[in-house]
């Protein structure tokens, strides 16, 4: 009964204010009217010129040591995934068009070309393959460390991403090998 007396008592008091929720909603937040005013097209030009100058630059590429290793790994691991990106990009448009130019891109045509070529071919193509993923995952892994500030010393840098460059070859070359 008084769980009945409570659920009407509600009703009635939204039936009686339906904007009450969107005020209580909007109380803790600060409203500022923006000023405005009319500039002539010169002042305005002005005005974007002196903010320009005050507006902080990014570094340019030349200003870094090319000795630090970690640069490498850090390009590599934005190539690698543009490689992704590209690839997907390429193999979906490419069989969107399949049928109409008549290319075969089913999974089965793909195993029997694969499995039609030779040795070293196959084991070069899987490790081409292979590699940019191993690469990517451990940098990120790598970058997810950084994300809670570890290991941020010269020494410990340069560990990791040689210690990325082999691992992935490493584990690059089993999959190859491997599978």
């Amino acid at each position: 009964m008084n769980v009945q007396r409570v659920g009407l008592r509600a009703l009635r008091q939204v039936a009686a204010k339906p904007n009450a929720l969107p005020r209580l909603a909007m109380a803790g937040v600060q409203t500022r009217g923006a000023s405005t005013q009319k500039l002539s097209i010169t002042d305005g030009q002005d005005l974007l010129a002196a903010q320009r100058k005050i507006r902080p630059v990014a570094p340019h590429i030349t200003i870094y040591d090319y000795n630090q290793i970690w640069l490498g790994a850090s390009i590599w691991t934005r190539f690698t995934g543009m490689a992704f990106g590209g690839g997907l990009y390429a193999f979906a448009l490419a069989y969107l068009a399949a049928p109409l130019t008549g290319m075969h891109l089913e999974s089965a045509s793909l195993a029997a070309a694969f499995a039609a070529w030779p040795a070293a071919l196959k084991v070069s193509v899987k490790f081409l393959t292979a590699w940019p993923f191993v690469f990517h995952f451990l940098a990120g892994v790598r970058h997810i460390v950084f994300d809670f500030a570890k290991g941020f010393s010269k020494k410990q840098i340069s560990t990791s991403a040689w210690g990325i460059w082999g691992a992935s070859l490493g584990a690059s070359i089993a999959l190859a090998f491997g599978f």
